[in-house]
């Protein structure tokens, strides 16, 4: 399984930016899809994920009503959709696979992980 994570940058505050993860070696739609994202200094921490049907979408509380999840599973690629972005959002993240039947938000249920895009924001 290979997870690939593209699209961050460096934007403005209030800003938007499109991030993509291309799956491969695995069925796509068979799996829930989630982003977390680690801060300098920080922990990695959940920010949202979706079922692999895609109806099913959840979100942290401080990217709610600011982020979309969305996939598509003909592409084998799971997006993050970031607007108003929040110099606090600054992180690389990261996109994963969940492979156990631990909570969505609990990292230790996704056993495959891309290697990271870095969002930079700026104040």
């Amino acid at each position: 399984v290979q997870l690939q994570a593209s699209g961050g940058g460096l934007v403005h505050a209030g800003g938007s930016l499109r991030l993509a993860c291309v799956a491969s070696g695995l069925t796509f739609s068979n799996y829930l899809m989630g982003w977390f994202r680690q801060a300098p200094g920080k922990e990695r921490e959940f920010v949202a994920a979706i079922t692999g049907s895609g109806v099913g979408t959840y979100y942290s509380d401080s990217v709610k009503g600011r982020f979309t999840i969305s996939r598509d599973n003909a592409k084998n690629t799971v997006y993050l959709q970031m607007n108003s972005l929040k110099p606090e959002d600054t992180a690389v993240y990261f996109c994963a696979t969940r492979n156990s039947g631990l909570s969505y938000y609990d990292q230790r249920a996704y056993g495959n992980w891309g290697q990271g895009t870095l969002v930079t924001v700026s104040s």
